[in-house]
């Protein structure tokens, strides 16, 4: 009976062993040599470099360098400490730090970890001599952006980072995955997909220990495309000079083509400190009350002030309302309805020419009454008003033009000739961008056409600038359009205008200051023009944020000029 018994537990236990070798072996056979494959499979991934961008001249503002980074395979925690322990001797790093490093960049046990970055050629030339040693080490190569100008043009260029939830939900299939570098901002973001590598993966097999075995295959990474911009360094620095600490923008663009030559927005902040993950260095800009990550040339919006008054005057010489030799009487403020409209100085007998070059607030007071606010509005967007100012960099806002309808429908209220006055100078519900007033005055420059203002000349050395210049034609007769090119030049030369301070240039100037009043603060200073008068090479919008007075950003205007022309930029002969 003991024998039958025993010889009933061994036969049970010889069928148990049968039916386990039959599930690993047969049933689960494949699954488990899957799993065995890719436990001794590890892949490697490759950089390539991310795409440069380039000036128009072709200089390198954004460029890559090596960096190297230290990385270890997923291996039992025994071996990792071993490990970890000797690269924090060799870098003095903190072993608690590496460890953290390991956890969370840790994504799968296929996956080589990244520990440590950035390290110096030195440190990463010891480590490398420790792999022998160390067989779960690895030291990799890693490309990182390179800005040989600090932060010149940094608002035009952007900054990189690690992609976000917002972005990857967008663009996951396009490629991206989490913890991809992308673009925020500027030219690195609006052209990420171009300036963006394909990253290559080396494939090795290693034993059950982590250790290499032999290499399996090898992807090779592909460089980005670079990017020409239309900025022209040179410019770009001098306007940057100029606006040093006043916070505003700046813009010069080609009037005929819409090209940017330079593009500044002050305060900025230096791009390198997102590539350093400099943690309190970027806490410190994002939380700042300046906004230095705001591009001011495109995304801030301001009343437009005396400047809107040569949109004004088209309107009005358009209409039929006023014409060269109308005159209105500056006594010093006027009365619409019970409410008096002050000007900022007594001017007298005021045409359309004094007018503009005194920027008399009282003869626009009358224009515009006599146009009307729909005109104005309608003629308004006829320049460019209202719309993004330029579409090959992100976040550009449009800003508003109001009217009687927009007023009933948002506000609730009815439109009134107060409404009228304010708005015929550039004031009231009115707001506009920098880009926006540079479209605008490249219209009087280039006698009549609104040019898309672009910032993209070339993508992998292919020219893009027939696809990038739109113009459309303004609705204003060239005659009208040079009566007020007329005032726009004894704003500079008549003894009583408002930018005499451009006189004595030895090129030919036209412009139009602007004081947009604020609720808080000093107003803002506005300043647009081109030059040289009779065959414009530029146009140019200067705009002090709180800058007092629009003489202020005539002077910075002035200072720009004179460095261009220091410079041999400008062709005097015109």
């Amino acid at each position: 009976m003991r024998t039958r018994v025993i010889s009933f537990i061994i036969s049970s236990v010889f069928i148990f062993l049968v039916l386990g070798i039959f599930n690993l072996q047969v049933k689960n056979g494949r699954t488990f040599r899957e799993l065995s494959n890719k436990n001794c499979i590890r892949l490697l991934p490759q950089e390539g470099n991310r795409g440069r961008i380039l000036d128009r001249n072709g200089q390198v503002i954004v460029d890559s360098y090596l960096s190297y980074d230290a990385l270890v395979l997923p291996q039992e925690e025994e071996s990792l400490d071993k490990v970890l322990a000797t690269v924090s001797g060799v870098l003095g790093m903190g072993l608690r730090e590496l460890k953290d490093n390991y956890r969370k960049n840790f994504i799968s046990s296929s996956m080589p970890v990244v520990v440590a970055e950035n390290i110096e050629v030195k440190k990463a030339i010891a480590l490398e001599e420790l792999k022998s040693q160390l067989g779960d080490l690895l030291i990799q190569p890693h490309p990182l952006r390179h800005y040989p100008y600090g932060k010149l043009a940094c608002h035009a260029i952007g900054y990189l980072h690690e992609i976000d939830r917002w972005r990857l939900t967008r663009l996951a299939d396009y490629g991206y995955k989490i913890k991809d570098i992308v673009g925020f901002c500027g030219v690195e973001e609006r052209y990420d997909y171009y300036l963006r590598q394909e990253e290559g993966a080396l494939s090795i097999e290693v034993d059950h220990r982590g250790r290499f075995i032999r290499v399996l295959g090898f992807k090779p990474p592909r460089n980005g495309k670079d990017i020409q911009l239309t900025l022209d360094l040179k410019i770009q620095k001098i306007a940057e000079d100029a606006l040093a600490d006043k916070k505003g923008a700046i813009i010069i663009i080609e009037p005929t083509s819409g090209e940017i030559l330079a593009m500044v927005s002050y305060p900025g902040f230096n791009p390198a400190i997102f590539v350093k993950k400099s943690e309190s260095a970027i806490r410190n800009v994002v939380r700042d009350y300046n906004a230095p990550l705001l591009n001011r040339a495109i995304s801030g919006v301001y009343p437009a002030a005396s400047v809107f008054k040569l949109v004004v005057s088209s309107a009005a010489l358009e209409t039929g309302k006023i014409n060269l030799g109308t005159t209105f009487v500056c006594t010093g403020s006027i009365f619409v309805g019970r409410r008096q409209f002050s000007c900022w100085d007594t001017h007298g007998p005021q045409s359309l020419i004094g007018g503009i070059a005194h920027s008399c607030d009282v003869f626009f007071y009358r224009t515009g009454l006599a146009t009307g606010a729909q005109a104005i509005h309608d003629y308004a967007l006829q320049f460019g008003f209202s719309k993004v100012g330029m579409t090959d960099l992100p976040y550009a806002q449009g800003g508003l033009v109001p009217d009687p309808l927009w007023k009933r429908f948002y506000r609730m209220q009815g439109w009134f000739d107060g409404d009228t006055a304010n708005f015929a100078i550039g004031q009231g519900e009115l707001l506009v961008t920098p880009i926006q007033m540079a479209r605008m005055v490249a219209v009087f420059a280039n006698k009549g056409e609104l040019v898309n203002p672009y910032i993209v000349k070339a993508v992998a050395g292919k020219d893009i600038t027939a696809y990038q210049r739109k113009s459309i034609k303004v609705p204003v007769k060239e005659s009208n359009l040079e009566y007020i090119r007329q005032g726009m030049r004894q704003v500079v030369v008549n003894p009583g205008g408002t930018a005499k301070i451009l006189a004595d240039l030895k090129i030919g100037v036209a412009g139009k200051t602007g004081t947009a009043q604020v609720p808080r603060g000093n107003s803002h200073a506005w300043f647009v023009g081109f030059f040289p008068f009779k065959k414009p090479q530029f146009a140019i919008c200067v705009l002090l944020e709180h800058g007092g007075h629009g003489y202020a950003s005539a002077v910075l205007a002035k200072q720009i000029i004179e460095a261009m022309s220091k410079e041999g930029l400008i062709n005097e002969k015109l």
